[in-house]
């Protein structure tokens, strides 16, 4: 019988988990009841048209990351929620949700279709200011997150309860990627992506609130910003605070050497009174904390995983914004 749990591993490893968000433009995330397949979008809920649906924004390299979403109520009741989320361009917070409520999950892939050709669906609902959590809890893509997802999952619904969250809706959700950071969790609009979870890492999360070292351990990074800018991010909000949270920000690499080994990177954040600033960093290759780990229980083999430091880093501009009256 196999015991190996990635996660173990990574954990006993010390693996530092930052530079592991995935950079998606658009995420379109579907309600259907699990269980899933290990390919989730090969369930049995999941209609015929969707599927080719899935298959061709794939073959076309779309950078679109389409999700099965469930909670409690998803078996019970007679409409499939369709989530939106579209990265906003320039400095931003994060991504843009359209929501629509559809009788039904047949129905999903014509919306879907109509919305990637730029038309609109009179399903479109007008929605609050929300923050949708989820959970991977794709037992059969890989088992740390059954043994780890689902427990989360559990206790993080009563978490948001216990805070009397009303504008938090936390969803179970399939493969996103690293698995072996189980439990892991992906925080929208944001698009902040955390890993190795507890109930008080999750509630300084959720509040803003507490020790903001914690996200030494638990912070994946910011789908918004390409891999290794998301080590300097984390650097700035462990200096900067929980405020970094009402910045905006915008990141680019500006240059990167052919082995890959250095890399010149620019992030700016305006904060909320307006003042726009600007770093430069010099990342490098990390030998200390790259190392060989298997990246999911199934892996045949370990394979190398890189990580970076940051060698150096500089403020190159600050403006602060004068509004004229």
């Amino acid at each position: 019988m196999n015991t190996f749990f990635c996660s173990d591993y990574s954990r006993q490893a010390g693996e530092d988990i930052i530079g592991s968000a995935t950079n998606y433009q658009t995420y379109i995330l579907i309600e259907c009841p699990p269980p899933w397949t290990s390919e989730a979008f090969n369930s049995k809920w999941v209609p015929e048209n969707l599927r080719i649906l899935v298959e061709e924004v794939k073959r076309a390299k779309l950078p679109i990351r389409f999700l099965l979403i469930a909670n409690e109520l998803s078996h019970k009741v007679n409409q499939t929620t369709l989530l939106i989320y579209q990265k906003k361009e320039g400095l931003s917070n994060g991504y843009h949700k359209q929501e629509f409520i559809l009788s039904n999950i047949d129905q999903v892939a014509a919306v879907v279709q109509k919305w990637l050709w730029g038309i609109g669906s009179n399903s479109e609902v007008e929605t609050s200011e929300t923050r949708d959590i989820l959970v991977c809890t794709h037992g059969s893509y890989d088992k740390c997150c059954a043994r780890y997802g689902n427990p989360f999952y559990f206790h993080a619904t009563a978490t948001i309860s216990d805070l009397d969250l009303d504008n938090v809706r936390i969803w179970k959700s399939s493969h996103f990627g690293g698995h072996r950071f189980a439990p892991t969790v992906i925080d929208l609009p944001e698009g902040r992506y955390y890993g190795v979870l507890d109930q008080d890492s999750f509630r300084s999360i959720l509040t803003r609130t507490g020790d903001i070292q914690c996200l030494h351990q638990v912070y994946r990074g910011s789908g918004i910003l390409p891999a290794a800018l998301q080590i300097l991010e984390r650097e700035l909000i462990l200096s900067e605070g929980w405020d970094w949270f009402n910045y905006k920000i915008a990141g680019k690499i500006l240059e990167q050497s052919l082995d890959n080994n250095t890399i010149l990177a620019e992030l700016s954040f305006e904060k909320s009174s307006g003042s726009l600033y600007t770093y430069q960093a010099k990342l490098v290759k990390d030998v200390t904390k790259t190392q060989k780990l298997k990246s999911s229980c199934n892996a045949p083999q370990e394979s190398v995983i890189t990580k970076y430091a940051l060698s150096s880093v500089w403020l190159t501009s600050t403006k602060v914004m004068t509004y004229s009256t």
